[in-house]
């Protein structure tokens, strides 16, 4: 499994996203994706199941030290103590006295970006999450929070996939040389439907999702979180490492439509290319 590392963070290219995951089938998908090598789990707050992944981590036999874990706190938590409360509730949650990457979900529109920023370094300091950064935030919150506040953040997780461009957004990343995490890698499912990933698959004798997650994951500093609930899935996922994509393979993928979202709630920040 290859590793990012930027700022301080070491973190598994592949990992295993639990949006959506509840109660024990979240434990028992946490638990097979560490038996099957997985080493980087995506939780949030908002998720409502620290728990679930808790008693996983807990119950595995692989060390914590081997585990990469990030957890978000929810935007309408960004007051210091709001975050503070946030924090302590999920190291419960997740029977863990750190996490590895501590993340502000979304931007609020009328948060103070400074004092939020600020309480992530504590934590920092604290030494409750070895690495701090942010998701869904686009270049002009990104610059905010680097070149304005200068808070040491290493990653900005956000939607990413082959039918969604992000360039604007990991070029800037790559020019701090900070890490892109990608959420809903796999479009939710809707991949299959492009012929030109099938045909790329055909000639690979793989899915289109494979294809379509070993093209980000062949970008630098770029990290992928699929949901992978069942065991075949996760194993479809790991065995996308193993693909070779040549050169013309990537240049059709460029070629596909890259204007779909499929997250985008009303508190969104805007992605238009003057952000």
């Amino acid at each position: 499994m290859q590793t990012i590392t930027a700022h301080g963070l070491r973190m598994p290219k592949l990992g295993l996203g639990t949006w959506r995951l509840k109660g024990e089938a979240c434990t028992t998908a946490v638990l097979g994706a560490l038996s099957r090598g997985y080493r980087h789990i995506d939780t949030a707050q908002m998720y409502g199941n620290e728990d679930a992944v808790g008693e996983a981590i807990a119950a595995t036999p692989v060390p914590r030290a081997d585990i990469h874990l990030t957890t978000k706190v929810w935007w309408d938590n960004l007051a210091p103590a709001a975050m503070q409360r946030a924090m302590e509730t999920s190291l419960k949650l997740l029977k863990t006295d750190y996490v590895d990457l501590y993340l502000i979900h979304w931007p609020a529109p009328d948060m103070d970006l400074p004092a939020a920023l600020g309480q992530l370094v504590a934590f920092k300091e604290q030494g409750l999450a070895r690495n701090i950064g942010v998701s869904n935030f686009n270049t002009a919150l990104l610059r905010r929070a680097v070149e304005e506040v200068q808070a040491p953040i290493c990653c900005n997780q956000v939607e990413y996939h082959a039918l969604l461009d992000q360039s604007k957004v990991l070029g800037y990343l790559r020019g701090k040389d900070m890490a892109l995490t990608a959420y809903c890698p796999l479009a939710q499912g809707r991949l299959a439907e492009q012929p030109e990933l099938a045909a790329i698959a055909a000639k690979h004798g793989a899915t289109p999702a494979q294809v379509a997650l070993k093209w980000l994951l062949d970008q630098d500093g770029v990290a992928a979180i699929p949901k992978a609930g069942r065991a075949e899935s996760q194993q479809a996922n790991l065995d996308a490492l193993n693909l070779t994509l040549d050169d013309a393979d990537r240049a059709i993928i460029a070629g596909l439509p890259k204007t779909t979202r499929f997250v985008a709630p009303a508190f969104a920040p805007a992605w238009d290319e003057a952000a």
